[in-house]
């Protein structure tokens, strides 16, 4: 007689388990190149970044103490989940063949949630808040180091090589506070697939069509993410070589494979459907809007 006893639960629920973690570990994930993750213990942290960046300087009297900004932003945890029902004929009549790539989808879509998150800052950058106030894709940061008061890190110009030189220039003559070039050296074009190739001709190409050399390849790396296909004609300059990025991943529980598989629990006597789910509880958010560039790529 076919029974599902505890014994075929339990070693079926820790070959889910096994298989999912697996999965998760196998996957190669994007998002640690552009974010800094951030361990909390809260529900919510808030975040006050130094004015700008500071430098080293001679020591001549006392210490000059870099004091936090006034301004600040708050990253609040979401709750999120991935559940999946397992019949019970498929764990009763050794199915679980069938049950196997429902479990190493769910561990692949856990490893694209946090690239997703980070995506979608991206993309939200023209009209998000950061730390500053201002939209983190901004032609007017404040920046007192400046004669006009203020500093851009956004464009409207579609990707060319034009483009590409005149993103890289003004990241390059960022300042801080007090004037001081804040040396930053752009590392990575993002783009969505739509502009793969015109991305890898601007960077990776020996000549251009003229067959002058180019100069600006291998300037930076090219970073496809799926996910900005959404925005066909954005594209991005990073500097993800510092150890504060320009995007934050704020993990509370990190991912937890779970099941409600007790004989006694109603999914399992009204339906006959044992239930397997993934959950986490984090967000993301911006950091410092100068290791970024951004182009709505509408204008030529």
């Amino acid at each position: 007689m076919k029974v599902v006893n505890a014994e075929r639960l339990r070693a079926a629920s820790a070959g889910f388990r096994a298989l999912f973690y697996e999965e998760l570990a196998a996957r190669t994930v994007i998002w640690p190149q552009l974010a800094m993750r951030i361990d909390s213990d809260s529900p919510e942290e808030t975040y006050n970044w130094l004015t700008g960046f500071g430098q080293m300087r001679e020591w001549v009297g006392d210490r000059v103490i870099r004091s936090l900004a006034a301004h600040g932003f708050t990253i609040r945890k979401k709750d999120w989940e991935y559940t999946i029902s397992v019949h019970r004929d498929e764990i009763l009549f050794d199915k679980l063949n069938l049950v196997r790539p429902r479990i190493q989808n769910m561990a692949d879509l856990a490893a694209r949630h946090r690239d997703q998150l980070v995506a979608d800052l991206l993309i939200g950058g023209f009209t998000n808040l950061c730390y500053d106030g201002q939209y983190f894709f901004d032609t007017d940061h404040p920046s007192p180091g400046t004669a006009s008061g203020v500093q851009s890190n956004r464009t409207n110009k579609k990707l060319s090589k034009q483009a590409f030189e005149a993103a890289y220039a003004a990241m390059q003559a960022l300042v801080n506070d007090e004037g001081e070039p804040l040396e930053i050296t752009p590392t990575h074009l993002v783009v969505p697939p739509q502009l793969r190739a015109t991305a890898l001709e601007i960077v990776k190409a020996e000549r251009l069509e003229n067959g002058q050399t180019n100069i600006n390849r291998d300037a930076v790396e090219v970073l496809v993410l799926p996910r900005l296909a959404k925005q066909p004609t954005y594209w991005f300059l990073l500097d993800l070589s510092r150890p504060i990025k320009p995007f934050i991943v704020q993990i509370v529980k990190d991912m937890e494979f779970v099941g409600l598989e007790s004989p006694d629990d109603q999914n399992v006597f009204m339906r006959k459907e044992y239930l397997y789910g993934v959950d986490c509880m984090d967000n993301a958010g911006y950091a410092l809007w100068q290791l970024a560039y951004g182009s709505t790529g509408e204008a030529d």
